[in-house]
C-alpha cells in the first residue's frame, strides 16, 4: 500500500496553488473568468501555469459563466469559470441556471469572504448553499485547504455523472492563502449505466407489435459514437427520428428518416404524429413543456402512446409521465445497445418514415407569411444563402427570441455539436457560446443569430472575442422590439403593444468600435453582398465580422403578422 507519511506528501502549497493543481488534473485546460479581489491567489496561482491552462477574460460574469457551459457543450467536457463573490456570483446565477435546465457540466467556483467575518452580512458576502441551492446539483463550501482534492474531485464527479448539470464551489479567502501538505486526488470518471437485458427484450417486442412508432432524442451526454449508434439503430429500424428542443444535432438532419424538432412552433404535422405514434422512444430527452407543447403533445400522467422513456436519471422516469418501459441509461450505453438490437425483416412503418420526411422538407420551404408580399429582406432567403456558403459542420449558435426560429426550422444541423442553444430559453446566451465555441474549436466555423434585444444583453463580449481572435460571424436581426413579447401582447391584449419597443444603437458601428467588421443590409441583396465581404474578413483578420439585419417588425414569425395576430385575437378585459 502507499505509504502515508507526511515525508511521502508533496511538498507544502497554498490552498490556491493546490486547487489549480487540481484543476490540470481534472482535465481543465481553459476557463473563463471575470477577475475579482476575493480570489486573487488563485490569479495569482493561474500565472504559473499559463502555458498549460488558459484564462479567457470576460466582461461580464454571465459571458463567463455562459461561456463555461457553451464549452461543456462543445466539447463533453466539464466547464469551468471564477467569478467573484456576491456580485459577480449573482451577474453567473444565469449561467447556472441555463447549465441546469440544459444539464450540462458546469464547474462554477466563486470567491467568498474570509472565515473570520462569516456570517456577518460582510462586504458583498452571500449565503451560496440558499442561493444557488435550489438549481445546482451540489453547492460546497471548502472550508479547510487539506480538503481541496477531495472537495474538487468530487464536483467534477458530481457535474458529469447521472443527469449532467452545475456544480457551485464557495472559495474562502484564508483558505486559499492556507498552506498545507496534502495528497493530489485522481481525476473523475463518469459513471455510465447501461440497460438491462430484460428490458432490452421488452423493447424488442414493443416494436415488434407497433405499426407507428416514432424517436424522439434528447438530453445531454451524447456522444459521437453515441450519435452513431443512434444512427444505426434507426436505420436498420426504419424509424422516423425527431429531435426535442434545441437538441437537433443529435440527429443529422439531412438523412431521409430525419423528421424535424419537437419544440416551439413544431410542424402541426409532426405534432399530429407524436399525439398519433402508438409507440414512442424518448431517448435521453427530460419530456420538459418546451419539448411536450406545454405538455400536450404527450397526456399526464398515464399517454396515450405506449412510452419508452430512457433517460440517465432515474428521477426522471415517471416524474411527469409514466412508461411502459423505463431505462435508467446514459446516452452511450444507451444507443450501443439499441445499435445491437435485431431489427424486424420489413418494418410496417417504412413508408410513414417517407412521409414523414417530405413533410420535414415541406415545412422548411418558403414560409406562409410570404404570402402576401415579400418583405425587402427576406430572412428564409437569408437562412439559404447561409446555408450555402457556409460548412456542413458550421456551430450555430444563438439565445432567446422570435429570430431564433428561422435558424431553428430552416438550418440542418448537421450531427452532434453543431447547436449551440439555451434550452433555458436565456436571452444573451449566443454570443457568449459563439465565441467559446470558435476558442475551443479554432478550426470550425461559427455564426451567431441574436435578436437585437437579445444581442445587447451580452454584446460587450465582443472585446472578448477580439482580445481572443476569435473570428465568429454575427448576424444580429435587428426589428427594434422585444419581439417575443410583443407576440404574446397581440395576441392577448391585440393593439396595445407597451413596454416593447427598443432604441438600438448602429450596430454595425458599434462592431467597428470594437475593432471588428461590421455591416448592414437592409434587403436579400445586400446580404448576399455582405456575407463574403465578412467571411474574407474573418478569414484575413480573425476578428468577428458583425451584420445588421434590418428586418421588418411586421413578420413575427414564419408563420404570422403582428397585423394576423391582432386580427386573430379576442381582447381580454385588463
Amino acid at each position: 500500500m502507499p505509504s502515508s507519511r507526511p515525508d511521502s506528501l508533496p511538498a507544502a502549497r497554498t490552498g490556491a496553488r493546490l486547487l489549480v493543481d487540481q484543476l490540470l488534473i481534472q482535465g481543465v485546460r481553459r476557463l473563463y473568468c471575470v477577475p475579482g479581489e476575493s480570489y486573487l491567489a488563485v490569479l495569482d496561482a493561474l500565472a504559473d501555469c499559463a502555458d498549460r491552462l488558459q484564462v479567457v477574460v470576460n466582461r461580464h460574469e454571465s459571458g463567463s459563466a455562459f461561456m463555461a457551459e457553451a464549452e461543456a457543450k462543445l466539447t463533453g467536457q466539464p466547464g469551468v469559470a471564477f467569478v467573484t463573490r456576491g456580485p459577480g456570483a449573482t451577474n453567473a446565477a444565469i449561467g447556472v441556471h441555463t447549465a441546469a435546465q440544459d444539464s450540462t457540466p458546469l464547474v462554477l467556483f466563486i470567491g467568498q469572504v474570509g472565515s473570520d467575518a462569516r456570517d456577518r452580512e460582510a462586504f458583498q458576502e452571500i449565503d451560496y448553499r440558499a442561493m444557488f441551492g435550489g438549481i445546482a446539483k451540489w453547492v460546497v463550501r471548502i472550508d479547510r485547504a487539506d480538503r481541496i482534492p477531495e472537495l474538487v474531485a468530487r464536483a467534477f464527479q458530481t457535474a458529469t455523472s447521472g443527469r449532467p448539470g452545475p456544480v457551485v464551489v464557495e472559495l474562502p479567502e484564508d483558505m486559499l492563502a492556507a498552506s498545507t501538505r496534502v495528497a493530489d486526488a485522481l481525476r473523475h470518471r463518469p459513471v455510465g449505466t447501461a440497460p438491462g437485458a430484460q428490458q432490452l427484450e421488452l423493447l424488442r417486442s414493443l416494436l415488434a407489435d407497433a405499426h407507428r412508432p416514432l424517436v424522439l432524442a434528447g438530453g445531454s451526454g451524447w456522444t459521437t459514437q453515441a450519435c452513431a449508434d443512434l444512427r444505426r439503430f434507426a436505420e436498420a429500424h426504419a424509424l422516423p427520428v425527431t429531435c426535442a428542443f434545441r437538441r437537433q444535432d443529435l440527429y443529422d438532419n439531412r438523412l431521409p428518416n430525419y423528421a424535424g424538432d419537437v419544440g416551439i412552433a413544431i410542424n402541426p404535422r409532426l405534432a399530429a404524429r407524436v399525439r398519433e405514434a402508438d409507440l414512442l422512444l424518448a431517448l435521453g430527452a427530460r419530456l420538459d413543456e418546451m419539448t411536450s407543447s406545454g405538455y400536450t403533445l404527450i397526456e399526464a400522467p398515464v399517454p396515450m402512446q405506449t412510452l419508452v422513456h430512457a433517460h440517465a436519471d432515474a428521477a426522471e422516469l415517471g416524474r411527469v409521465f409514466q412508461p411502459a418501459l423505463a431505462i435508467q441509461a446514459t446516452p452511450p450505453e444507451l444507443a450501443a445497445a439499441l445499435a445491437a438490437l435485431a431489427p424486424p425483416t420489413a418494418p410496417r412503418w417504412a413508408a410513414a418514415t417517407r412521409q414523414a420526411r417530405t413533410e420535414y422538407e415541406q415545412w422548411q420551404a418558403r414560409p406562409a407569411v410570404y404570402a402576401d408580399a415579400t418583405p425587402a429582406l427576406d430572412l428564409w432567403e437569408v437562412v439559404q444563402i447561409l446555408r450555402r456558403a457556409l460548412p456542413a459542420d458550421a456551430i450555430v449558435a444563438n439565445g432567446a427570441g422570435n429570430f431564433a426560429t428561422w435558424g431553428h426550422r430552416f438550418w440542418r444541423y448537421a450531427g452532434l455539436r453543431t447547436q449551440l442553444a439555451p434550452v433555458s430559453g436565456a436571452m444573451g446566451y449566443g454570443v457568449p457560446a459563439a465565441i467559446a465555441a470558435k476558442i475551443a474549436a479554432p478550426e470550425r466555423s461559427v455564426v451567431c443569430l441574436a435578436g437585437d434585444g437579445d444581442f445587447l444583453m451580452t454584446g460587450q463580449e465582443l472585446a472578448t472575442a477580439v482580445a481572443q481572435r476569435a473570428g465568429v460571424l454575427l448576424l444580429v436581426f435587428n426589428n427594434g422590439l422585444y419581439g417575443t413579447i410583443r407576440m404574446h401582447q397581440e395576441r392577448e391584449f391585440p393593439g396595445r403593444p407597451y413596454a416593447t419597443a427598443l432604441a438600438n444603437p448602429d450596430f454595425a458601428a458599434l462592431a467597428r468600435a470594437h475593432g471588428a467588421f461590421g455591416t448592414r443590409a437592409a434587403s436579400t441583396e445586400e446580404f448576399s453582398q455582405a456575407l463574403p465581404a465578412a467571411l474574407a474578413h474573418l478569414q484575413a483578420q480573425r476578428t468577428p465580422a458583425l451584420i445588421e439585419l434590418a428586418c421588418d417588425p411586421e413578420v413575427i414569425t414564419p408563420n404570422a403578422t403582428l397585423a394576423t395576430l391582432r386580427s386573430a385575437a379576442v381582447p381580454r378585459g385588463n
